[in-house]
């Protein structure tokens, strides 16, 4: 087989907004609006979706990263491990516009690579005794409670990454490790959004932490 017949095709971002259907559910990468694949979201707002299921560590702040799909009434659910910096996300979640699960971030973070490597869940201690153990099954082992926390995958994962190559190996900088690379594994179609776009062997292979394979689709580089 040629290497070239190994090359994905890239997408423009409002292409890759037309992917994603209205009701689906996104993981998207990202910390505090750090390392989220910003044009993807630009076009969500852009096409007008509708509610999403966003599964992230945040919903950033108004107007920025997630905080665009909040403010133009584009998510139905949030699964976050916080939303403290985003008041729009609180008020529409207490009035009942929004449905916020709060989840811790460790356990969110495992709950999606359980997801990723092929598992059902995991036991924790983390939430017993709170109100996350609502409606939770408990398993005792030895002597020792834990929660069953069953995996998270979604239909789309939204990553940012520094670079990709040409066949969709990518390599991340910085606080764009936190949830990108975990949540290229669990979803069901993997869209990157990577600054760089470069030839095979550019990206040293330690430097490669998503392998091309996981990858779907490549948003091509930002205009200038």
């Amino acid at each position: 087989m040629r290497a070239g017949a190994l090359h994905k095709k890239t997408i423009k971002a409002e292409d890759a907004a037309e992917l994603i259907p209205d009701g689906a559910s996104l993981l998207i990468g990202g910390f505090m609006g750090v390392g989220t694949p910003n044009r993807i979201i630009d076009a969500l707002v852009a096409r007008g979706a509708k509610d999403l299921e966003i599964i992230a560590n945040d919903t950033a702040v108004p107007d920025v990263g997630i905080g665009k799909l909040i403010a133009a009434n584009a998510v139905r659910r949030v699964v976050a491990s916080h939303i403290g910096l985003n008041p729009q996300t609180q008020e529409m979640m207490m009035s009942g516009e929004i449905e916020v699960e709060l989840v811790p971030q460790g356990t969110l973070v495992e709950q999606i690579r359980a997801a990723g490597v092929g598992l059902g869940g995991f036991l924790t201690p983390t939430g017993l005794g709170t109100s996350v153990a609502e409606g939770k099954e408990i398993v005792t082992v030895g002597d020792q409670d834990y929660l069953l926390e069953q995996a998270i995958w979604a239909e789309f994962a939204l990553i940012s990454a520094k670079n990709c190559d040409y066949v969709g190996n990518l390599e991340y900088s910085l606080t764009a490790h936190n949830f990108n690379p975990v949540m290229a594994l669990a979803g069901k179609t993997v869209i990157a959004e990577p600054e760089h776009i470069l030839p095979v062997g550019a990206i040293p292979p330690d430097s490669v932490k998503t392998p091309g394979i996981l990858v779907d689709h490549i948003l091509e580089r930002a205009s200038k």
